[in-house]
């Protein structure tokens, strides 16, 4: 009888093991999951972000609806990077722009050439959309701004469809409004890779 018992009694102690081991198992994918998600936190809230283009004023670099990884721990503005800006600025909400002219520089618009130029020098701009017009807008435009120390000038590469410092209302922008720079498009993949 005592073997009897034995015997009937393994495969239970087996199937307890067995159990227990599906419990650490769940266990340690829970906590690798935990990890990774408090890893990803920290970093695209410290070190990046992800955004979405909202809009057209940059093509043809970015397109409406890109998803974009920016950098923002770091980073200074350098002129013609491509930069995210705080919804605070001018809009109701967050912006591209490209960065045209920095703190200390002078920047003239001449729309019958359909030129910027920063410090007296003429900008080639690869970059842009169309040859840029004359706005068709209600505000006051500006064609000639010293921009003061701290902050930037800049400009959608879609000219002729873009709200940007060319608008008095909007005008040069305190760098501390300035999101991050951005690194690459990650989303759509037909349009994967960096921004320049």
């Amino acid at each position: 009888m005592p073997e009897e018992q034995k015997i009937s009694e393994q495969p239970r102690e087996e199937k307890l093991s067995n159990a227990d081991a599906l419990k650490q198992d769940a266990y340690f994918w829970l906590q690798a999951l935990v990890g990774a998600l408090v890893c990803l936190i920290l970093v695209f809230t410290f070190l990046g972000r992800i955004v979405f283009v909202d809009g057209e004023s940059m093509l043809p670099t970015l397109n409406d609806g890109d998803m974009l990884v920016l950098q923002s721990i770091g980073y200074e503005p350098q002129r013609g990077d491509v930069v995210v800006l705080t919804k605070d600025i001018f809009l109701d909400k967050s912006i591209v722009k490209r960065v045209i002219a920095l703190g200390g520089q002078t920047v003239d618009i001449d729309y019958d050439a359909g030129t910027v130029a920063v410090d007296g020098e003429v900008l080639d701009e690869p970059y842009i959309n169309e040859l840029m017009e004359y706005p068709q807008s209600m505000y006051e435009t500006i064609t000639h701004l010293e921009v003061p120390e701290g902050s930037i000038f800049v400009m959608g590469d879609n000219r002729n469809h873009s709200s940007d410092s060319r608008n008095v209302r909007c005008g040069a922008i305190d760098t501390r409004y300035v999101m991050g720079h951005v690194l690459l498009i990650a989303f759509p993949f037909s349009h994967f890779g960096g921004v320049s």
